[in-house]
């Protein structure tokens, strides 16, 4: 093992993913839990949340200027991604809700119910190449004023759907989670997987990655647990072109083989909620943790959304 005071090289097959004299740089700081990190490679910018202080704020790559572009709305914004149409998919926990930015900048409400009952609220998202959305529906915006708005929740438990854009159709794909949160689908979209951050709120500690196979008729099987988190639970996490997942930890960004080894980590000196590629050649690593936003450079492309 080779550890410096901003990696660990766990495997050999991580050297080539990380460069040990690449600092970690911090863009912004000032929020109180950032999320949701989202790059639009068409307009060059990252978006991400401010969770408690409900805004939604944008940093220029090419100027390196932050703007406050959505805030005060009662969104609470959690995790996002971009459609095929390059079209922002949001989580809001204060209208426990999924959205779509529209290119002209309206906002359209996909979902904000199942079966007649109001979501806890919706707090990551992934977009199939068949255009559905999968979304994880976990408790943390209603069980305080702090990310959201207190209210008791109206379904049976925290789960994780699929809906169908065109049909509308919201189908539940999950039954066993005590806290589903980030997800992600394998490169040929045959696997999902999906983190349980249990840990952080029940007393079964759950603070996992399990791993689903993907039926032709878009249900799940399967659900063995593919990684165990070493520092605090998983949340939000990305793949990059090989396959490998990472993931946000308590003590920095985790790499995952897709054989289940964890091949390395990256410090950040604080508690990380999220990560996405970015940047031209989509190797610049965003990483939202606690206060601030940071980022690094790496030898290593991140899986292509789009």
């Amino acid at each position: 093992m080779t550890k410096t005071a901003n990696y660990e090289i766990r495997d050999d097959r991580f050297r080539r993913s990380v460069k040990l004299d690449e600092p970690i740089e911090q863009i912004w700081t000032g929020g109180k839990w950032t999320e949701g990190p989202v790059y639009s490679p068409a307009y060059r910018y990252l978006i991400w949340s401010d969770i408690p202080n409900d805004r939604r704020l944008k940093w220029d790559e090419l100027t390196g200027a932050v703007a406050d572009i959505r805030s005060g709305l009662g969104c609470y914004t959690n995790g996002s991604t971009l459609d095929r149409q390059g079209r922002i998919i949001a989580c809001e926990h204060g209208t426990r809700s999924v959205t779509r930015i529209e290119h002209d900048g309206s906002v359209t409400t996909l979902t904000s119910h199942f079966q007649g009952k109001r979501f806890n609220s919706p707090n990551d998202v992934v977009v199939r190449s068949d255009g559905s959305i999968w979304f994880s529906d976990p408790a943390y915006g209603i069980e305080s004023d702090y990310e959201g708005f207190q209210a008791e929740p109206e379904l049976d438990g925290e789960h994780v759907y699929r809906l169908d854009p065109q049909s509308g159709e919201i189908r539940q794909v999950t039954t066993d989670f005590a806290c589903p949160n980030g997800l992600v689908f394998s490169l040929d979209e045959q696997t999902l997987y999906i983190a349980d951050s249990g840990g952080t709120r029940y007393a079964s500690g759950e603070h996992h990655i399990r791993a689903f196979a993907v039926e032709p008729d878009g249900s799940l099987s399967g659900g063995d647990v593919f990684a165990e988190c070493e520092a605090g639970v998983f949340d939000g996490f990305r793949l990059d072109n090989q396959g490998r997942i990472w993931t946000s930890a308590q003590d920095g960004v985790h790499c995952y083989h897709p054989d289940g080894t964890l091949l390395g980590k990256i410090f950040v000196p604080e508690e990380v909620s999220n990560v996405c590629f970015g940047g031209p050649k989509r190797n610049r690593l965003f990483i939202t943790a606690s206060t601030s936003l940071y980022s690094v450079l790496l030898p290593t492309t991140g899986a292509k959304l789009l």
